[in-house]
Parts: C-alpha cells; structure tokens; sequence
C-alpha cells in the first residue's frame, strides 16, 4: 500500500506557530526518508489551531527540503484565488521540483465567513463556479487557451514546464464524478465525516477519462490516525484530540490538550459515547491493529492509496505513528 502524509501544521497547547511550520518541514524530511509516498498541506483561515494558511508557500519550502517525496496541496481553497494566479504558482512549483509537485485543490472555504471576505476584500465571493474555475486553471497550466474571455488572451508563465499531479478533494462524494470527467485524482478526506462508500470510489473511476495531468484514474483516502507501540499508549495520545473535536462539535475551539490534561480532563456520559461514535473518523490503537485496518479498508473500497493525519502532543511521537506505520506496511 501506498502511505502519505497530509499535514496542517497543528499548534498543539504550549507551542508555537512557528514551531508547527518547523515540526511539518521535520515530517517532511521523515517522510522522505521513510518512503512516503506524497505530503500534502491542507489550508486554514483565521484559527490558531493550525499554521497552514498558505500551503502553496509551504509546498516550495517542503520541496526545496526533500529529495524523492511528492509535495503539494491538499488543497489549496479555490474559491479564494485567480484560476491564473493558481497556475502560475503550481507551473512554478513544478518548474523547480518537475515530477514531485501536486496542485489539490478544494471547494471549502478554509475558514469562516470573516475570513472569507477578507480575502475577497470584501466582495461577494463567487461560490457557483468552482468547476469552471478549477478547469481554466488546468487549462493554463497545461498552456492551452481558456474559453472564457477573462484569461484566453494571456498565457500562464512559466510556460513548458513538467505538468504537476492534479487532484480534487472531497468529503460528501459530490467531486467525485466530476474529478473523473476531468481526468484528475480524487481525494477523500475521511477523517472529515466517515462518509466514504465503495459507489463514490467507483463513481469516480466509472466516469474517469485520461488526460494530460493523469493517465489512469488516482485514489487517496485520508484518515485521522493514533498509533504507538502499544494500543494503551495510543489511547494516552488520541485522548487529546478526541475531547478537540468533542468541543469543536460545540463550536469551541482552542488549542488541543496535553495527554495529561486530557486525561484528567472531566466527561459525561454523553461525551463517551460521543467520542466513542467520533473513532470511526480516528483510528487509534497498536500499530499492526492500524495497519491491519488500513489494508482491509483499501480492500473493502478499492483505493490506491492512504494519507495519514496524526496530531499527538509531542512531535516525537507523531514522527513515531509515520515511522510505525511504514514499518508495517512497507
């Protein structure tokens, strides 16, 4: 199976932002070494729970760190951007790291109705044509001419350069046909909802048609992940997040507690059973336990491919679930 890595550069309680967009140039350079085969930023707004606002940026930091491993977005939010301001970044990209950059992109926002306008500056943002704008940008990065009017009479610069990997992201299955009609990756985020079935994979591949980004039809499923050597240790590490997104589900958002803080941390049992129904989008327990569930699930729904997002307190021991992992698996 292939692994990668789906980072968003968490700022855990205690530490920096900083220190977050250190620790993923740290997981990167694991990543590499290990054999991962991609690493991905994801794109937050207005939070200080994440770091990654500009995961374009961030991607040619990565690349410049690494040797082998791809690097790109996951995703960059389309509704914020020019479509040709986006293929000139990821022509850029490719043209310093050709054949290890990939250009995911997503429909979300990213961040709150705030955040929103302000990088709008203010104007309504435009949300009905995500598709129309994400095909004029890989129309301008594969140097073809657009047919809308705004952008067919400029070109894309720089031009001729190695195409990177296109991908669409996804967490409902609505993309999923749509990413297949453009010959493009899909991605699904399971860590989002759980929601992922075998109909949205095979939709895509149904619908999948060869382009100049991608040949043959591309899945990667992304999941939330806690694993140490023993299944006790894991439960010690994910306790902290599982109370953040009890609390995110309340709509209050802080930074993610220390192991020992949430371990003291008071639940009802209500929230037990919250957080008991919320481990289908966090796999937690040993390592073989997690490698075991990965590889029936790739079985099961027929993916190429799993990311792995893991946020314990320490960097040490989330460098530890990578290293686990490929220990496992590869």
């Amino acid at each position: 199976m292939r692994l990668s890595i789906l980072d968003q550069a968490p700022i855990t309680k205690g530490n920096t932002a900083e220190g977050a967009l250190k620790k993923a140039e740290e997981l990167a350079i694991l990543g590499d070494e290990l054999g991962y085969h991609r690493m991905w930023m994801a794109e937050h707004h207005a939070t200080n729970t994440f770091a990654s606002s500009a995961p374009e940026v961030t991607t040619a930091h990565l690349a410049a760190k690494t040797k082998k491993i791809r690097i790109g977005t996951g995703g960059v939010m389309l509704m914020h951007y020019s479509p040709f301001k986006l293929a000139e970044v990821f022509k850029t990209l490719s043209a310093f790291s050709p054949g290890r950059i990939d250009f995911g992109v997503g429909r979300a926002p990213g961040g709150d109705q705030r955040s929103i306008y302000a990088l709008s500056e203010g104007r309504q943002p435009l949300l009905h044509n995500m598709y129309e704008k994400f095909d004029t940008a890989l129309q301008l990065i594969n140097d073809e001419v657009p047919e809308d009017d705004l952008y067919n009479q400029t070109i894309a610069t720089p031009s001729q350069v190695v195409l990177p990997e296109a991908w669409l992201l996804g967490s409902t299955g609505n993309s999923a046909v749509q990413a297949g009609l453009r010959g493009v990756g899909y991605s699904f985020a399971q860590f989002f909802n759980g929601e992922m079935s075998k109909e949205i994979l095979d939709a895509y591949k149904k619908n999948f048609q060869p382009s100049a980004f991608m040949e043959k039809p591309q899945i990667n499923v992304s999941y939330m992940v806690t694993t140490a050597e023993t299944k006790e240790e894991a439960e010690f590490e994910a306790k902290p997040q599982d109370i953040w997104r009890l609390l995110f589900m309340r709509g209050r958002i802080g930074a993610v507690l220390t192991p020992e803080e949430a371990r003291d941390y008071p639940l009802t049992e209500m929230d037990r059973m919250i957080i008991k129904e919320n481990r289908k989008i966090h796999l937690v327990g040993g390592a073989k336990e997690i490698a075991t569930l990965l590889v029936e699930e790739q079985e099961r729904y027929g993916f190429d491919e799993a990311m792995i997002v893991s946020i314990p307190h320490s960097q040490e021991k989330r460098l530890d679930v990578y290293r686990l992992l490929a220990r496992e698996l590869f």
